[in-house]
């Protein structure tokens, strides 16, 4: 079955892979976004007579709310995404990543479903043994956390929703993200050659960007079973340390070298195993291990060089 399908942010890191994924299922696309970041990473797309783009903000009721009264599904993607950058456009990430969703759950009818991107960076550091499940409490550091927690509270109140809570995700979009951490260590393997480690210690999860595109496929398809519920999605055999991820690195890339400071403190502090035994239960399984990753990493990386403060 084919559905309109509205995807706030559909140009950025994770729209740019989901989109042409979507459009050979044979749904009726239309992307909102606003293209902050000058990308033109779905202009392959359109060509597609069941893809439309409109060059727009979600926080405005005006642009909002007739895209929304045409569509049958949303994918809301748009957010500053990660720490960062909401530490450093505080108000403009909870106008996006707040505000902007609430005014689309008060627009929605009972009808309308919602898949949602949420975040595993919530469990903070897990129990004790630094363990998560969908059930475990959370404990959110950073205002990126702490709001999409605010939120998947809010969707889940609508009945027709699923929220994906997505490991730190990897791998090479044409809208690419080099913030990542896979994608940052790569980067740092490939050109630099080194990189220092604070807490070389805390693990986390992962997830392939392809990954992503195919589980919001697999919730699309299997809606009526899986709505109403939060599901972890990450890689289960890659809840990694820091420290292990670079020997991973290490593997493809010999000649890079990664020193562990002790007297440091990383200012991202999540440090947990998560469990993705949920998701897995309804059938999906990720397809792109992290060793498929940081290969196409370092072939990605001859074609993308971050020149920003050079003078070659």
């Amino acid at each position: 079955m084919s559905y309109n399908i509205l995807v706030t942010g559909g140009a950025g890191y994770i729209g740019s892979i989901m989109v042409p994924e979507l459009l050979k299922q044979g749904h009726h696309i239309t992307v909102l976004d606003n293209f902050m970041y000058k990308q033109n990473s779905l202009a392959h797309q359109c060509n597609h007579k069941n893809f439309n783009v409109i060059n727009g903000d979600i926080r405005l009721q005006e642009v909002i709310k007739p895209l929304m009264a045409k569509s049958d599904l949303i994918i809301p993607l748009a957010a500053y995404v990660g720490a960062p950058i909401c530490s450093k456009d505080p108000v403009g990430a909870s106008t996006v990543n707040k505000d902007g969703i609430k005014l689309m759950l008060k627009l929605l009818s009972k009808q309308q479903r919602v898949l949602m991107p949420t975040t595993n960076s919530a469990y903070g550091s897990g129990d004790e043994n630094n363990f998560c499940t969908e059930e475990s409490e959370l404990n959110p550091i950073s205002q990126y956390a702490i709001e999409k927690v605010e939120i998947e509270k809010a969707l889940l109140e609508h009945g027709q929703a699923i929220s994906f809570r997505l490991a730190t995700v990897f791998g090479m979009s044409i809208k690419m993200r080099l913030d990542l951490l896979v994608n940052d260590f790569v980067y740092r393997a490939v050109n630099d050659r080194f990189v220092v480690l604070f807490e070389s210690h805390f693990k986390r999860n992962y997830l392939h960007v392809r990954d992503v595109a195919r589980v919001f496929i697999h919730g699309i398809e299997n809606f009526d079973s899986m709505k109403g519920e939060i599901y972890n999605v990450g890689l289960s055999d890659t809840n990694i340390s820091k420290k292990e991820l670079c020997e991973r690195i290490q593997k493809y890339l010999p000649e890079f070298i990664f020193l562990e400071e002790e007297l440091g403190k990383d200012p991202d502090q999540r440090n947990y195993i998560v469990s993705n035994e949920k998701i897995e239960k309804t059938g999906f399984k990720t397809t792109f291990s992290l060793d498929d990753g940081i290969q196409e990493l370092i072939k990605g990386y001859q074609m993308i060089k971050q020149s920003g403060y050079s003078n070659v």
